[in-house]
């Protein structure tokens, strides 16, 4: 058995979001932002879907936006240490312009796609490896009729969606997520490759605001105001 649909949902905004910092497994919280897209996409998300599971990684920032979902839903939240951001070390907290600054020469292995050494980084095999494991497990307990959410973060949904594609860990054939957006993927039927297929990535509550990292929009009419101030 194994579940009929599967979505893997990141987490709203956080301030080191906002900033450009890279988070990596630093518990951070949602921002107001982060709690506004939460909430607007946990109600998208049970206008579109029926979730029968809910998991989440054990990061707060993960777990705060879940229980949107899980409330609205009814259901209870199932928290997964093994669906956590991958680790990147010594670089968790600086911005991209700062680790350039110090390791320029594993900064570009990184962003060309592959594993600085040296700075304590989890590999993109070992989070594929880690994260398709445990999606593989939860979607296994459950049956066709059945919907499976993990709550999760950007990276580790980026390399899962490929793992479960059979794709390598270096594969970059998607984009990241936007903060509380997430993809959607079903089991293949019959002896066909992949295991898994994608219906959708990067799908969220698109029309709920001008600037989803803005946060919902202000009022007509204190807009208005803004526009012609007496």
């Amino acid at each position: 058995m194994t579940a009929g649909r599967v979505l893997l949902w990141r987490h709203g905004r956080t301030a080191a979001n906002a900033s450009g910092r890279l988070q990596g497994q630093i518990d951070i919280p949602l921002d107001a932002v982060g709690r506004w897209q939460a909430r607007t996409a946990a109600a998208t998300i049970l206008a579109r879907y029926e979730p029968t599971v809910i998991v989440s990684s054990d990061l707060s920032r993960a777990q705060a936006t879940a229980e949107y979902l899980a409330r609205g839903a009814g259901l209870p939240l199932a928290v997964d240490p093994q669906v956590r951001e991958r680790s990147f070390g010594e670089w968790e907290g600086l911005t991209g312009e700062q680790i350039d600054e110090r390791w320029p020469e594993e900064f570009a292995v990184w962003r060309a796609g592959g594993d600085p050494v040296g700075v304590g980084a989890e590999s993109r095999a070992d989070v594929a490896a880690r994260l398709g494991a445990a999606v593989r497990a939860h979607a296994e307990a459950l049956g066709q009729a059945d919907t499976l959410v993990v709550v999760s973060h950007g990276a580790a949904i980026a390399l899962a969606v490929g793992e479960l594609l059979g794709q390598d860990p270096a594969w970059r054939g998607v984009i990241g997520l936007q903060n509380a957006h997430w993809a959607d993927l079903s089991p293949s039927h019959g002896p066909v490759a992949p295991d898994w297929r994608l219906h959708g990535f990067n799908l969220g509550p698109t029309d709920a605001s001008r600037d989803w990292d803005a946060g919902p929009d202000a009022p007509a009419e204190a807009e208005s105001q803004t526009r012609n101030p007496d």
